[in-house]
């Protein structure tokens, strides 16, 4: 059979770790979309769906050590090929899961892996835009929202098709080995100097102090990633239950701040080029929350699309910048900030649900908008990579 193969080398090793960012937002909505049923089957109440919820993110926080490790025996690109093979056998078993408790190891060890395929792949993209001189992070990361896109899609033809959850499951993880089996021909080897080398060969095994540096960097990841999950998972109930939109036009919400982030990520690398990624960063996420300040101020469904609109535009290209600037800083580094990342990520959402359980949603986008005056006030306190255009 014949195979068609790319032979400029950065748009190969760019497809093939465009297959990662792909493959983690598909595996992550493809068992989310499922949670109603996931709910259903093993008869739980909501209280055990948000703690099902902060299983994968548990998994994730307590993965930094182990990540680290594997980051240093395994290097990026045999991780990043592990652990995304793991998450795509880690669908079936949620599916035949009997009852609540596997289902909860399940998830914890889902966030496991998805906190090694998320250093290793932005590991991959730092090497990417270092042996290349060329930015590519923001265009990486848009892939993951078309992989989250793709999995939405696949959950509603399996879903017109037949309501089991495991043939759902099991199409998408024969995609994600699909996906797997084509980063394999072109994501790269780490080319480390004989001093680096030397001196991982000292450290193996230990874990040291991070730098000033690196806690800023992940207090911005936290912050940031916390404003992505939160504007994903509760966007819809704000339109309606706040903005008191139509059953119409609440599904709206996430749309807008989905497509204002894939936009503004294929549109960023030119943007890091031009002012460089402090300012992105730093005027980015200042869009973002006053945006969403307005929205919650004004009231009403023009308000509130507006308002994520500015999410989505302003928040999009924080996470790319900061994996950039963490990766320079070391493995050790980015394995922190990565793992800070999808913490936020997964733990965001409930967090946001408990404060709106305590007062009111509103309330809760307003620690959104907060989170991202957190990530302005970071950006800061990190040293960015210059502009070069």
């Amino acid at each position: 059979m014949y195979v068609f193969r790319i032979h400029d080398p950065f748009r190969r090793a760019q497809l093939a770790i465009v297959a990662l960012f792909c493959s983690l937002g598909f595996q992550y909505a493809t068992w989310a979309s499922r949670i109603p049923a996931l709910k259903t089957d093993l008869g739980l109440t909501a209280a055990e769906v948000g703690v099902l919820l902060m299983a994968a993110g548990v998994g994730a926080a307590v993965s930094f050590p182990l990540v680290a490790l594997l980051m240093k025996r395994l290097g990026s690109r045999r991780l990043a090929l592990l652990s995304q093979l793991c998450l795509a056998l880690l669908l079936p078993a949620l599916a035949a899961a009997p009852n609540y408790p596997v289902a909860l190891l399940v998830l914890c060890v889902d966030g496991v892996c998805v906190g090694c395929l998320n250093v290793a792949m932005n590991a991959q993209g730092a090497e990417l835009e270092a042996r290349f001189a060329r930015t590519a992070m923001a265009r990486l990361h848009a892939t993951f929202s078309g992989g989250s896109l793709l999995a939405a899609l696949l959950a509603s033809g399996t879903h017109a098709v037949t309501p089991s959850v495991g043939a759902h499951f099991g199409v998408a993880a024969a995609l994600l080995v699909l996906l797997g089996a084509y980063a394999r021909t072109g994501l790269l080897t780490e080319e480390r100097a004989a001093g680096e080398k030397a001196e991982e060969g000292r450290t193996r095994g230990r874990w040291t102090v991070p730098s000033r540096m690196t806690l800023w960097m992940c207090c911005a990841m936290a912050f940031g990633t916390v404003t992505e999950g939160a504007m994903n998972d509760w966007s819809t109930l704000y339109m309606k239950d706040v903005a008191e939109a139509s059953a119409e036009l609440a599904p709206l919400g996430i749309a807008v701040v989905s497509g204002m982030m894939v936009v503004a990520r294929l549109f960023a690398d030119g943007w890091r080029d031009r002012w460089g990624d402090g300012r992105v960063v730093l005027l980015g996420s200042a869009l973002a929350g006053l945006g969403l300040a307005l929205a919650l101020a004004g009231g009403g469904v023009a308000a509130a699309l507006a308002g994520f609109a500015c999410v989505g535009l302003g928040i999009a290209a924080v996470t790319p910048c900061v994996y950039a600037a963490a990766a320079r800083q070391g493995s050790d580094s980015l394995t922190l900030v990565a793992a800070m990342g999808t913490t936020g990520l997964l733990a965001g959402p409930p967090l946001i649900g408990f404060i709106a359980d305590a007062s009111s949603l509103a309330w809760g986008f307003g620690a959104v908008a907060a989170a991202t005056v957190v990530v302005s006030l970071c950006s800061t306190r990190i040293r960015w990579t210059p502009a070069s255009g």
